[in-house]
């Protein structure tokens, strides 16, 4: 933020009004989306074939875009051991 400004002020009075949303971020959404709809069956083909690991990898990249990103209060985690290794009691979750 520029020297001297407070939130919400900008040296731009005549810039984008809050709320209005971006139209280069839209197009682009709606580029990517037309592009998921025609290829659905492919990537759906791509997706049965990922190993469980890469699959949940692969869920969780698409949740980033349908879930609300979480306040930086609330990001913190505490892993005490991890979810995939090479020990014989960790579980792989099977999604089909």
């Amino acid at each position: 933020m520029a020297k001297g400004l407070k939130k919400g002020q900008t040296n731009n009075p005549n810039g984008r009004p809050k709320g209005v949303p971006n139209k280069v971020s839209k197009d682009l959404r709606e580029a990517v989306n037309s592009f998921l709809d025609a290829n659905w069956d492919s990537i759906q083909v791509a997706f049965d074939q990922l190993d469980p690991v890469n699959k949940l990898a692969f869920i969780e990249r698409l949740l980033r875009f349908s879930l609300p990103v979480p306040k930086a209060a609330n990001t913190e985690m505490m892993v005490e051991q991890p979810l995939f290794g090479d020990d014989e009691d960790d579980e792989i979750i099977m999604i089909q």
